[in-house]
């Protein structure tokens, strides 16, 4: 007897439809369009979903059950950072992006969404702004996307390969960026030096098969590169793109890397306006220089100010609409979809609203915290900081006596998220303008407590 099973709303399911549609593909089975995915990460049973739920209430209760788990930054003190942050959202960021039109809008042509386009191109000019840029494209997905598109670019550009990363990286940006560029170029790592890029070891593996440097700065431990502009140099003497990958948080303190040569410079805007929302509202965004070789390589849309046969009158429209896969469908050069356009323009109310003078206070406050922080931690007994380089928001302490998992546990009691183990004994800490001095001072009084010895002692035998 079989099993099969046809969806009364989903007609592809159906024995006979699924059939003609795997012979029309010439595949055998379903399992064919999968073969990518390694048999250690497929599930091989069913998903661990609920019985069906007959009513819209019970569905409602069940959702709420599940996210009742959920322990916000509102009843913990939170030192999570690690690619999701704790940053305040202004009350007009959230009333702007409710408004129908905006929250209801999807891809949106001329005739329907003259608003959008418009929010959208100010997001774009303001980003522009801030980045010392003169292109920056309508949202990826997230800040991983944004960096695995712009190396894909490189590579395009130059024909080339090999890309050399200089700084550390979030190991699931590092992930998605190597998968999505795998089949055309692959990653190398050159060890970093004190937390920075190491130039020495940088300029020994360069060469004419390089397509890019990749640099993050922040790096994914916070660390703020110092010698962009002789990385750049050096890149560019052999055709290799810079390529940057950063948080726009600090940029109205901090000198762009467009100034110190960047070619490519990408990240997340989760930081301007997004909030945490059970692990991000992400969008990515990508900026180059107003260059026809590199904004020809943007697959995503721009939207931009043109003039209309009624004199006096404008309006805002695609540019170089023939260069993305809307237009050239399967032979564009990525795909692109829906993306992630609400949350520019969500980024475009918070830039507005903050204003150069507001994003440098900002800035300098976020230096300021990050160094107090990193100064208070650092006079605790047995806690001693992960590098010597400047740093913006997040930086690692190391423990002598104790691991990072047993730190985080002991802490949790007392109501405190201390951090991200990134190694046994090293804990990645994040700062922003929503801790405050007494916050960081409770975190190193918590962790004074547990380097005393005899609690020290304690952690060191639950975790042996």
């Amino acid at each position: 007897m079989s099993t099969a099973f046809t969806h009364p709303y989903i007609p592809n399911t159906a024995e006979a439809t699924k059939a003609q549609m795997l012979t029309t593909v010439e595949a055998s089975s379903v399992d064919e369009f999968y073969a990518d995915v390694p048999d250690r990460l497929r599930l091989h049973r069913a998903l661990n979903l609920p019985e069906p739920l007959p009513a819209e209430q019970d569905l409602a209760r069940h959702v709420r059950g599940i996210l009742a788990a959920n322990r916000s930054t509102d009843e913990v003190l939170s030192f999570l950072g690690a690619g999701t942050y704790n940053h305040y959202v202004p009350a007009v960021v959230d009333e702007v992006i409710r408004r129908s039109e905006f929250l209801t809008a999807y891809a949106g042509e001329p005739y329907e969404d003259h608003g959008r386009f418009h929010a959208l191109f100010e997001y774009q000019s303001l980003m522009g702004e801030l980045l010392a840029m003169d292109v920056v494209n309508v949202p990826t997905y997230d800040g991983f996307q944004a960096a695995a598109t712009g190396i894909a670019m490189a590579g395009r550009m130059t024909g080339r390969a090999r890309v050399l990363q200089v700084s550390d990286v979030l190991p699931e940006k590092q992930s998605k960026v190597r998968d999505f560029v795998r089949a055309r170029m692959h990653v190398e790592v050159v060890p970093c030096q004190g937390g920075l890029a190491d130039l020495d070891a940088l300029t020994a593996e360069l060469g004419d098969d390089v397509a890019a440097v990749w640099v993050e700065t922040p790096s994914a431990t916070g660390a703020l590169e110092t010698r962009l502009r002789e990385i750049a140099d050096a890149a560019h003497a052999v055709g290799a793109v810079v390529m940057v990958g950063t948080d726009p948080i600090g940029y109205g303190v901090l000198a762009p890397p467009a100034l110190a040569g960047a070619d490519i410079v990408t990240g997340d805007i989760q930081s301007l306006g997004l909030h945490q929302w059970f692990g991000g509202a992400h969008a990515g965004f990508i900026a180059v220089h107003d260059d026809p070789r590199f904004v020809m390589e943007l697959p995503s849309r721009l939207f931009g100010l043109a003039t209309t046969d009624v004199p006096g009158e404008y309006g805002f429209g695609d540019v170089a609409y023939e260069r993305t896969s809307f237009a050239l469908r399967e032979e564009g050069k990525e795909w692109v979809g829906t993306a992630s356009a609400l949350w520019g323009i969500a980024a475009g109310v918070y830039l507005a609203l903050m204003g150069p003078a507001g994003m440098a206070e900002l800035g300098e406050l976020l230096l300021a915290r990050t160094r107090y922080a990193q100064q208070a931690l650092a006079a605790v007994d047995g806690i001693r900081l992960g590098d010597d380089a400047v740093h913006l928001r997040e930086f690692t302490v190391r423990f002598a006596d104790t691991t990072a998992a047993a730190v985080i546990e002991a802490l949790r009691a007392d109501g405190i998220e201390p951090g991200v183990a990134v190694g046994d004994d090293t804990l990645l800490v994040c700062v922003t303008e929503m801790t405050s001095q007494a916050d960081i001072d409770r975190l190193a009084a918590s962790l004074a407590r547990l380097s005393a010895p005899a609690s020290a002692s304690a952690l060191k035998e639950q975790h042996a």
